[in-house]
């Protein structure tokens, strides 16, 4: 029987709940997709309601499909090819697992779900899932390659528990799956997936500014861009270690990730809208940074969900995403802001030493006042003694200033005896940086001149499933 995973933890006694707990720990240690079985599930026809929804945007099942996923909004979007070529959305999936950080996968065991362009072809696609059903979606690519990236078994998959994966649950992936299925025996070679770090609009990209992925980021924005404006799957290649999009370079020459960059040809017409675009929305940036939009970063302990999927129990590591991300304050040169500074006391003016007394004042003392006067004999008139120094109130709600640790988790921790050290406040800053401006170079960065680009590749009409039975992963 196959009982969806939202409803999982309504049937099921505490103790059964640990033991699947458990169970799923130990099975989803990995993204290691070896799997027996595939059955029903693999054949599951696309819901009448999905159906409908393709009909009402021109669209059919068997029409081509583009993925897009974003790590921040946990969401997955599938979309379908129309009748006038055009992509439309059609469904958007709450993610129910991602895993790491924002930004792209770097090296294998990173826990990183990773961010760029992949193709996902028949061969890749996985009825025998050791997470209910999935398909790889082609990490590494040629440019993630070129940077010496590492790692693989990176898919979608069902089970809701990723270490690098984008994890739904599983009836989802059985929607999902059908849907490429179907793609597939329409004759598409390949279903391209983009992956991003969060939406690209004005607003993520004002608060990520200071990110040290900005540059990639911006990249993968081009394509998205391309996108956007022509509702067309844009055409990806690599050359100068980064992304080009609807670009080729002349007489046919092949472009490497690793090698340089050719003149490129670009359709005009595109290569204008995609400027347009860029323009208006780094417009947008630098209004939303001098309203006062500060930069940030966001710290995962390990990925997210969509909040939708917050009572979804089969999860890899819950205690993970028991906390919303932190979100870090950065200074204008993308540094941490310490959360305390400790407000150094004042240091008090040394009393001033005592003045001698005239020794003929003690024979002006009235006799009534004897033993008064003998008293001053006996000790000075201003007293010598130090006071104590007064601390302020700031420094006394705040007596220790702990060093902010590394985003990523690195041992740069104040030692104990550092805890309580107190910090000096900062020189003041020149009048000109009281209120920085919206940097020029780093953030609004108008993309690169392209010129015309390929026909895309002719589509196999009629071609039939390649649905392997026996795969390794």
């Amino acid at each position: 029987m196959n009982i969806p995973s939202q409803n999982f933890a309504k049937i099921m006694s505490p103790v059964s709940r640990l033991a699947v707990v458990a169970m799923v720990a130990g099975l989803l240690a990995g993204c290691d997709d070896t799997g027996v079985g595939g059955g029903a599930k693999a054949r599951r026809a696309i819901p009448a309601d999905t159906l409908a929804l393709m009909e009402s945007k021109g669209a059919t099942r068997n029409s081509p499909v583009l993925i897009r996923a974003y790590k921040k909004e946990a969401e997955l979007e599938i979309w379908k090819m129309k009748r006038n070529g055009e992509y439309a959305l059609i469904k958007s999936f709450p993610m129910c697992r991602w895993s790491g950080q924002l930004g792209p996968k770097i090296r294998e065991g990173d826990r990183q779900v990773p961010e760029g362009f992949y193709a996902i072809t028949p061969g890749q696609m996985n009825p025998n899932s050791s997470y209910h059903l999935s398909f790889n979606v082609g990490y590494p690519n040629a440019l993630d390659r070129a940077q010496g990236y590492t790692g693989g078994n990176i898919m979608v998959h069902g089970a809701c528990s990723s270490a690098g994966c984008y994890s739904m649950t599983d009836e989802q992936i059985e929607e999902i799956y059908a849907i490429a299925r179907e793609a597939f025996a329409g004759g598409q070679r390949a279903i391209q997936m983009q992956s991003y770090p969060f939406r690209m609009t004005p607003e993520n990209l004002a608060k990520h500014r200071l990110d040290p992925n900005m540059a990639f980021w911006r990249q993968l924005k081009e394509g998205s861009d391309h996108f956007e404006v022509t509702k067309h799957e844009p055409q990806v290649n690599y050359c100068g270690r980064r992304y080009v999009f609807d670009a080729s370079a002349p007489g046919g020459q092949r472009l490497e990730a690793a090698g340089a960059c050719p003149p490129l040809r670009q359709d005009p017409e595109i290569a204008s809208l995609v400027s347009e675009k860029a323009r208006a929305d780094d417009a947008k940036v630098a209004e939303l940074v001098n309203k006062g939009v500060q930069p940030i970063k966001l710290v995962y302990r390990d990925g997210g969900q969509h909040p939708s999927m917050s009572n979804v129990m089969m999860v890899s590591r819950p205690e993970a995403i028991e906390e919303a991300p932190r979100e870090v304050a950065l200074d204008m040169h993308g540094r941490p802001v310490p959360a305390i500074v400790q407000v150094a006391a004042a240091k008090t003016p040394e009393a001033p030493a005592p003045v001698a007394k005239p020794a003929t004042a003690d024979k002006k003392i009235a006799k009534g006042d004897a033993a008064k006067g003998e008293a001053s004999k006996s000790e000075p008139a201003i007293a010598s003694r130090e006071p104590e120094a007064e601390t302020s109130v700031v420094s006394r709600l705040f007596s220790f200033s702990p060093k902010l640790p590394s985003l990523f988790g690195s041992d740069d921790a104040p030692k104990a005896s550092e805890a309580t050290a107190p910090v000096p406040l900062p020189p003041p800053r020149p009048r000109a940086l009281a209120h920085p401006v919206a940097p020029q170079a780093s953030v609004l960065t108008a993309p690169p001149v392209r010129m015309a680009m390929n026909a895309p590749a002719q589509r196999v009409v009629g071609a039939a499933p390649i649905l392997p039975t026996d795969l390794a992963r």
